[in-house]
């Protein structure tokens, strides 16, 4: 919509109303407020939701894979054959042997449960990012070191170059019962994934170690799998689940954590859609605030008219006077909620300063921080949404402008 001089120099007039006309103003105002602050909340809250799944499926996936290949009686005898199979399926990255069994740690009288891993050094070393104290390179085949998660540190107290017990339950026989299986290991480093239930329990070791503890042999539990397109995987993997039909249980990441992610995606869905009805408040102002411009100058509407506008050029200075309202709004919108997401973790301390409040207590949220991601294409429909609706409001009143009768206007004057 191409507007003539005439018509944006109207329109310009019509955006910053005069003295006399302060209400109008302040009416005006207040829409370029709803909208900017509309814009964003929708897209501070759509980026934390989509920064909580990136982040949970990235810590979770930097554990436990795309995919468990698990041995139905948790044994996987042959699993140098399962493991070259699944190597040699198309589209999977790697795949590694994998112990994890629940046993019991003690230090200094102070028992918590644990999940053990045995992993090969390879995913080992993937965990040198997150190690916080200690040296995970002491990690190696019957040096009897583990590396420990953060909480379960501070939980028994246990610091890097402590011996720590672990307790098999499942230990050797004897005429009086079965005596646990206890072995002490050396905490060589500790590390913190920034989830919490796993920093809360983890206990990794190398597999060698995990095998002599648990008593298995030159047997694993299961098979971690990595593919190249996380959303993909139960396709990509399903010639694999046909061959192990039977002997194993291909679980995805989506089957492990299903709870989770649905809650997500539903808690996504629904704040969306109760936000975007702030973008539908934000078009009733600019609605009304036009209204009101509209009868405050019927009286130049009719003049212009009798001077030889047209209701065409009418309709395209009050379209473009709300259209840019709604513009302006939008643009703030946008740069106010980039500049929160950027603060956003000084803003939830400051919060919690001013309220003494927790607001971000790990052991529910799941994550150490307040997460945050950006989808580009979401951004671009936040804004397409404000600017339609913003478009669709400013329909009425122009009509109405442009239909205006200057003769009945301005028959006494």
């Amino acid at each position: 919509m191409i507007l003539s001089p005439f018509e944006w120099t109207i329109a310009k007039r019509y955006l910053l109303p005069g003295r006399g006309e302060a209400f109008i103003a302040l009416v005006a105002g207040i829409s370029v407020g709803v909208v900017m602050l509309s814009v964003a909340m929708l897209v501070i809250v759509m980026s934390v939701m989509n920064g909580f799944r990136a982040e949970l499926l990235d810590k979770i996936v930097g554990l436990n894979g795309h995919a468990i290949v698990q041995a139905y009686g948790g044994r996987l005898d042959d699993w140098e054959n399962v493991l070259n199979e699944i190597r040699e399926t198309p589209d999977v990255v790697s795949a590694s042997p994998l112990i994890e069994q629940p046993l019991l740690a003690s230090f200094n009288g102070r028992v918590e449960a644990v999940l053990v891993r045995g992993n090969v050094q390879r995913d080992i070393d993937d965990l040198k990012d997150k190690v916080v104290f200690g040296n995970l390179g002491e990690l190696q085949a019957g040096a009897s070191n583990v590396a420990i998660g953060a909480r379960l540190a501070e939980n028994i107290g246990a610091r890097v170059g402590d011996t720590i017990t672990i307790i098999n339950p499942q230990g050797r026989s004897t005429p009086f019962g079965t005596v646990p299986r206890q072995i002490g290991y050396r905490v060589a480093a500790i590390f913190e994934v920034g989830i919490y239930d796993y920093d809360q329990s983890f206990v990794v070791m190398p597999m060698e170690d995990a095998q002599t503890l648990l008593l298995i042999g030159d047997t694993v539990g299961m098979i971690e799998v990595k593919v190249t397109d996380p959303d993909r995987v139960e396709e990509i993997l399903a010639p694999v689940e046909a061959r192990l039909s039977g002997r194993a249980v291909v679980s995805d990441w989506k089957t492990i954590n299903a709870t989770l992610f649905e809650a997500l995606q539903v808690e996504r869905v629904a704040m969306f859609f109760a936000l975007s009805f702030m973008v539908v408040v934000a078009a009733f102002n600019i609605l009304s605030s036009l209204v009101m411009l509209v009868r405050a100058k019927t009286r130049d509407i009719a003049i212009m008219r009798t001077m030889g506008a047209t209701r065409k050029s009418l309709l395209k200075i009050f379209v473009t006077t709300g259209f840019t309202v709604g513009a302006i709004g939008t643009f703030a919108g946008l740069i106010l909620g980039f500049i929160v997401l950027y603060f956003r973790q000084g803003i939830v301390r400051l919060i919690e300063v001013v309220t003494g409040q927790n607001l971000w207590d790990p052991s529910i949220r799941f994550l150490s921080t307040l997460p945050s991601r950006t989808d580009p294409l979401e951004v671009v429909g936040i804004a397409a949404l404000a600017l339609v609706m913003s478009f669709l409001a400013t329909l009425y009143p122009a009509f109405k402008a442009s239909s205006t009768d200057p003769v009945q206007v301005l028959r006494y004057e």
